[in-house]
């Protein structure tokens, strides 16, 4: 599952993505000042939520996970077969890792590999978010099974989301069975990372 991804659209670059499907975001709790990163489980990190009152979108920072009942941290999350009609988020990404066993035993680092847009356009991690007693409002990432980019390396991928489809998913207008899919095949790049 995939627990780091990495940012480096600063906020006036996110803006001009959302003009480009001509949706306003606003920036209700101000313009947060973060820099390209890797982003880790319980990092704040930027999302994008609908106020539905408004009609707008929302960019905010919030902490990545919230606690299970037994204390794990819920950090991804299956949308096989679930309907998602509220609390949708897109979390701001440009690219995300996986981890896979070494093929040689007496290497103690698993190895890590970077999936990038192979055509070089933007896309957001399809997210839910919940209100912890402990953290306050807090976001997850859906998952769903592999596409064939993904499959070699993991049993899972995160659902990712074309600009096309950012608006349809935070205003709920179609249902998230039908949006979130793997992605397909020849979608995304993969590189061995450093």
């Amino acid at each position: 599952m995939c627990n780091l991804y990495r940012l480096e659209k600063n906020p006036d670059a996110i803006r001009r993505l959302f003009a480009e499907i001509e949706m306003t975001l606003e920036f209700p709790e101000g313009i947060p000042n973060f820099e390209p990163r890797d982003v880790r489980i319980t990092d704040r990190a930027p999302i994008v939520r609908f106020n539905r009152d408004r009609g707008v979108a929302e960019l905010v920072e919030r902490r990545w996970s919230w606690p299970a009942p037994g204390g794990k941290p819920v950090f991804n999350m299956r949308s096989d077969g679930r309907e998602f009609s509220r609390d949708r988020c897109l979390v701001m990404a440009d690219s995300f890792y996986e981890f896979t066993t070494p093929a040689d035993a007496r290497q103690k680092r698993k190895d890590c590999w970077l999936f990038r847009p192979s055509n070089e356009q933007p896309f957001a991690i399809a997210g839910v978010t919940r209100n912890d007693p402990q953290f306050g409002e807090a976001f997850t990432l859906l998952t769903v099974p592999p596409g064939p980019d993904i499959q070699p390396y993991h049993n899972r991928q995160i659902a990712l989301l074309g600009l096309t489809k950012w608006r349809a998913w935070l205003d709920g207008s179609i249902s998230s069975k039908e949006m979130l899919q793997p992605a397909e095949a020849g979608e995304l790049a993969v590189a061995a990372a450093a």
